[in-house]
């Protein structure tokens, strides 16, 4: 029979070590209710500034909880991840822009910024101090991930073999993530989740935000997988892939200079066309605007787009 489990966040660890003894063990099929900390570890609060980014200083690990320990799990299976829920443990969230950190280089953001966003409705994301900005409420956890194979404490910060800090906008409620088990007993933790999120957090952060994400968590036997994957029983981000959008493209042969140009197009437009300052609309392209490869083929140029889903002014 499956049970039900509840973790608080009243012990965490920062870092990708197997030698951090689990928290919690659990069977196979039970599902986990954990509480868990913005990736600023409770640092701000709603009436921190862009001072207070700055005052902070660099982040060295995210706040992770768990390990959970799944019995029977070894390596060479597969851990099964349906994400259940998630949802909003505070009635704010943030997003910060630090120099030299994110897509966009220090010449072109050179100060720190912060914006604080309300969530106290639980549905929707707003600017603290503008009322023409609406973000649907999309949540999910940033970091789902597993031990690593390798002793030692190893940086939250990349995403790995593990999945860690992978940022995928698409693991929210509903879907089911599948990790490779790379040590027994899986030892699982997730963390940083976030309220909203455009393809590639383009400044470095989403609306980051405390959260209680339920997950219900099953084992594959012998069927082992390399890196992450997911599947998706619902249409893709269906809370903004609705009404107009407004795009921006780049070409050329370093798709990640193609990604900056397409940011920089449409944090023009924005600033141009919606009256937003150039700090605001990076935020903007980083919680919401989705970056895509349009086309890889046609040597010696590739062309990535940048995607505004318009319906977040009000």
């Amino acid at each position: 029979m499956t049970k039900l489990h509840k973790l608080d966040d009243s012990l965490l660890h920062y870092a990708w070590d197997n030698s951090v003894a689990p928290r919690l063990t659990i069977d196979p099929g039970d599902t986990v209710v954990f509480a868990t900390r913005d990736a600023a570890d409770h640092y701000y609060t709603k009436d921190s500034t862009s001072q207070n980014v700055e005052e902070k200083g660099a982040l060295i690990g995210h706040p992770l909880t768990g390990p959970v320990f799944i019995r029977d799990a070894q390596p060479g299976d597969t851990l099964i991840l349906d994400v259940i829920d998630v949802v909003p443990s505070l009635d704010f969230g943030w997003t910060a822009i630090r120099p030299g950190k994110g897509l966009l280089p220090q010449e072109e953001f050179p100060n720190c910024f912060l914006q604080i966003w309300d969530l106290s409705d639980g549905k929707i994301a707003r600017m603290k101090q503008r009322d023409d900005i609406a973000i649907p409420i999309a949540a999910f956890p940033g970091i789902l991930g597993v031990a690593l194979d390798e002793a030692g404490e190893h940086s939250t910060i990349p995403p790995r073999k593990n999945g860690g800090n992978m940022d995928i906008r698409h693991l929210s409620k509903g879907t089911t993530v599948f990790l490779p088990v790379w040590v027994e007993g899986a030892l699982f933790s997730v963390g940083d989740a976030h309220a909203a999120q455009g393809d590639g957090e383009v400044c470095i952060t989403a609306i980051e935000m405390s959260a209680t994400v339920t997950l219900k968590i099953d084992l594959k036997k012998g069927d082992a997988i390399a890196e992450p994957r997911f599947r998706m029983h619902e249409p893709l981000c269906t809370a903004t892939n609705t009404g107009t959008h407004y795009a921006t493209t780049a070409h050329g042969p370093d798709l990640y200079e193609c990604s900056q140009r397409a940011v920089r197009y449409m944090i023009e437009h924005i600033v141009k066309e919606r009256g937003l300052n150039r700090e605001e609309a990076y935020v903007l392209c980083s919680v919401c605007v989705d970056l895509k490869i349009s086309e890889i083929v046609d040597s010696p140029n590739w062309i990535v787009s940048a995607f505004l889903p318009e319906m977040v002014f009000v």
